[in-house]
């Protein structure tokens, strides 16, 4: 049996289908409501937010890659890279994607793309030169996961809900604003902006919650996909300790300049140790380390 089978995960694709389906719903419900408090036309919205869904859609590995300031390689500038992605691809099955390196300190990497076909894999200097190369193949192994689950779509769909719904809500707040504080078609009613405030917080504390749930179980996911791959769990389980461990040793600023992409990397380039789990867009490392030595047991392989 090919490996990719084990791979893939069946609790995650019916949590992505069910969470996608609630987002969905959600922001609908939320452009409704704001359509019908505003009454703006709904043609001219549903075009511009089309419009930008196609365009996320096509072009989402291009934009994460440049918000992330990385660049595609080729095999004459990382030919171990390469040769370890390509090994790990004939493994799972997955074709080949784009490969790229982020110039920073901070040891992380991350997937994007909308399918295995349209994907790439970008790992940082810092993960490059402060790993082990069979850490740094179960780290890539987590990634492939990821892009043959196809949960990056889902995180990237789930940023443009988010993207929608701050853009709905100022235009709502703008066009109270310029509607001088109007009330609702009750006269008696609420001011427009305090509804469109109101309506905005609910939608986003809820998909705040969908997004970060469906976010902290994709992990386990990958981090169990990455030890089926390489059939050496223990190798990611490394990786994890040392980046976690590394991560401290890094100046603020260089974190800072890289927070943006903390859901897509394979542990946040901060730490948010006093958050509650709820609140993480990532499992706490020692549960995920938990995770593994369990699937490492069941897999007769050493666990430290």
């Amino acid at each position: 049996m090919k490996r990719r089978s084990y791979g893939r995960d069946a609790g995650l694709t019916l949590r992505m289908i069910i969470t996608t389906g609630l987002l969905g719903l959600l922001y609908v419900i939320f452009a409704v409501v704001l359509f019908q408090v505003l009454n703006v036309g709904l043609v001219p919205m549903l075009l511009i937010v089309i419009g930008l869904a196609f365009f996320q859609y096509y072009t989402s590995d291009k934009l994460a890659l440049a918000a992330a300031g990385a660049k595609i390689v080729s095999r004459e500038e990382a030919p171990a890279l390469h040769d370890m992605i390509e090994r790990l691809c004939g493994m799972a099955d997955l074709p080949k994607p784009k490969v790229a390196m982020m110039n920073t300190p901070v040891p992380n990497a991350f997937a994007t793309g909308r399918s295995p076909k349209h994907a790439a894999i970008c790992v940082t200097t810092g993960l490059w030169d402060r790993l082990e190369p069979k850490e740094i193949e179960g780290v890539l192994a987590h990634e492939l996961s990821h892009v043959a689950n196809r949960d990056v779509l889902i995180m990237t769909v789930a940023s443009f809900f988010a993207m929608l719904a701050a853009m709905l809500t100022r235009f709502g707040l703008y066009a109270g604003m310029w509607g001088g504080g109007q009330r609702s078609n009750n006269n008696n009613g609420p001011p427009i902006w305090l509804i469109v405030f109101a309506v905005s917080i609910l939608v986003y504390a809820i998909s705040f919650v969908l997004i970060r749930t469906i976010s902290r179980y994709r992990e386990y996911a990958a981090d169990r996909g990455s030890a089926l791959i390489t059939g050496a769990p223990e190798y990611l389980m490394s990786a994890l300790q040392k980046i976690s461990s590394q991560m401290t040793l890094i100046p603020n600023q260089d974190l800072r300049q890289v927070e943006g992409m903390n859901a897509f990397f394979i542990i946040p380039a901060k730490a948010k140790n006093a958050m509650g789990e709820i609140f993480m867009d990532h499992p706490p490392l020692e549960k995920r380390i938990a995770a593994l030595a369990e699937i490492a047991r069941e897999m007769g392989r050493p666990v430290a």
